[in-house]
């Protein structure tokens, strides 16, 4: 990648690493479904009248903004409504990748290689050891479970984006706001049903600068910018640079959480996390290490 482009990755790493700690931000003024609903519709209202539509079947369109959108939101929303601190939800959120692998393996036919095995166990180590700590810290059990759906959700979504993407030259931005027009109908629903009309009203007639800033900045920070930025990036560079950067979003969620929310880990929850990072990261290069080695054994 050139500078430029390296400069657009950090500040999407950035962008969605503070995520976090604006949707903790927001779910103080908003009630978490509501506050789902706002935000895609603000994705999708006005950029639908700017952006053409994406050339492809209604089918994946409505999986997409279900998946991808209501179902790893709603969750993710409803699991830090709920105890889920924003540091914690950052990196827990990241077991989509292994979750996106299992779901290749049974819906796509990939084979499991070793050292994506290896990176499963280490990290559902980590995840185990993070769960072993939902009654002795601020993190609620509720929290966790709902926050691990939340990354299913998401995993079971970039399994429509690898489908999607096998139909030809999608416009990955035009897919995000159209997709966008989805989720609200489905977030407003549910809002009724768990939050109340009289919540909803109560909410939505309180709402001051705080809540405009946060729906703000998830719509068009997180959501517009950040995904449009990163279709451009794997446009321009190859996919093996751009995507292990994603590993950066739970350092800067972490620490963010740390200096804006006072969000604190105990030895426990850091040796956790250490785990859950190294199984990520085994993921991403123990193909590549193992190459090295098979290189360099041969060369011997």
């Amino acid at each position: 990648m050139n500078l430029k482009d390296w400069g657009i990755a950090l500040l999407v790493v950035l962008v969605w690493g503070l995520n976090f700690v604006v949707i903790r931000w927001g779910l103080e003024a908003l009630p978490p479904l509501l506050m789902g609903a706002l935000r895609f519709l603000l994705c999708a209202l006005p950029a639908i009248f700017f952006i053409r539509p994406p050339r492809l079947p209604l089918k994946w369109l409505l999986a997409y903004g279900l998946l991808i959108s209501f179902g790893q939101f709603a969750l993710l929303f409803s699991a830090m409504h709920l105890g889920m601190p924003a540091g914690l939800a950052s990196l827990v959120l990241q077991a989509q990748a292994i979750f996106t692998f299992l779901l290749a393996m049974v819906l796509l036919g990939e084979k499991l290689q070793w050292h994506n095995a290896v990176a499963m166990l280490i990290a559902g180590g980590g995840m185990a050891v993070l769960a072993s700590q939902s009654g002795d810290t601020d993190m609620t059990l509720i929290g966790f479970v709902l926050t691990l759906g939340a990354a299913l959700s998401w995993a079971a979504g970039n399994i429509v984006n690898r489908k999607i993407g096998q139909l030809g030259d999608v416009n990955l931005l035009a897919l995000v706001v159209w997709g966008a027009l989805v989720p609200p109908l489905p977030f407003m629903a549910a809002s009724f049903w768990f939050e109340g009309p009289e919540l909803i009203m109560q909410s939505l007639q309180q709402a001051g600068w705080q809540s405009l800033g946060v729906l703000t900045y998830l719509a068009f920070g997180a959501t517009l910018f950040g995904y449009g930025a990163w279709a451009y990036l794997l446009k321009h560079n190859p996919a093996s640079q751009v995507a292990p950067l994603t590993l950066l979003v739970p350092i800067v969620g972490l620490a963010s959480a740390w200096l804006l929310l006072g969000e604190t880990l105990n030895l426990m929850q850091a040796g956790g996390i250490v785990l859950v990072m190294a199984g990520l990261l085994f993921n991403v290069f123990g193909g590549r290490i193992l190459q090295v080695l098979k290189r360099r054994t041969a060369a011997v």
